[in-house]
Formats: C-alpha cells, structure tokens, sequence
C-alpha cells in the first residue's frame, strides 16, 4: 500500500475521532459531575448485561453491545490508556455512542423498564446520551 495512502487514512480517522470527542464535550449534560457518573457505572453494566442475556432483545443490538464489552476490555485502544484524561475518552465515546443506538432500537421505556438503579441515575444516563 502506499505510504501516502495509508497516512491519509490514519489523518482522516484521527480528525473524525477528535471531532467526535469535540462533540460528546460539547452535548454533555452541564449539571453532570464526574462522582455521579461513576457512580453509575455498574447499573450500566447490568443493564448491558441484561440486555445481552434477554433473547427478546434484537441480535443487531446484542451484537452491538458485545462489540462495545470488547472494545472496553481490549487493551488495544486509539488513545492509549496511560495518557491522562484522554486515555479512557475513546471507550466513552464508544460507549454513549452504542447505548444511543441502543437506545434508538428499543426505546427509552424499555430501557427504563430494564434499569435496576436508581431514578437519579436513570436520569442521568438519559442526560448523557442525549435527547432521544
């Protein structure tokens, strides 16, 4: 392959990826802290757990919701893991940007309905992904 080739394909995708990080700072909730987001984290899981396990739920989201279990467990990354603040950026964007689509296939009820946290932290999931 070419060289010349091969850096405009890395360039393209690295501008695309700042451009989505530029995004998710941009759309994020104001109101959000960082304690509270963590403090979230395992009802998320549940729930992509759940998600994954319910065979009602349709394949193409399971399948995204697997892509997303392997993505975060990879230690293969675009930005590695050991670079402060941006190091974990690349997994929530991914992140946000799987439970949208999840959210898209299924519907905020169903989400909601299969949540096993709090309300406080249903709503700030909610604020984190977005008008629906």
């Amino acid at each position: 392959m070419d060289p010349a080739i091969l850096v405009g394909v890395l360039s393209g995708l690295a501008l695309a990826w700042v451009l989505l990080v530029l995004l998710l700072w941009v759309l994020r909730p104001r109101d959000a802290r960082l304690r509270d987001l963590v403090r979230i984290v395992p009802d998320v899981l549940r729930l992509v757990r759940h998600l994954l396990a319910d065979r009602a739920v349709p394949g193409r989201v399971r399948v995204a919701l697997a892509v997303l279990l392997v993505w975060l467990v990879s230690p293969i990354d675009l930005i590695p893991e050991f670079i402060p603040v941006l190091g974990p950026l690349d997994d929530v964007v991914v992140a946000v940007l799987v439970l949208r689509y999840v959210r898209r296939q299924l519907g905020e009820p169903e989400l909601r309905r299969r949540w096993s946290g709090t309300p406080e932290g249903f709503r700030l999931l909610t604020a984190v992904l977005g008008a629906a």
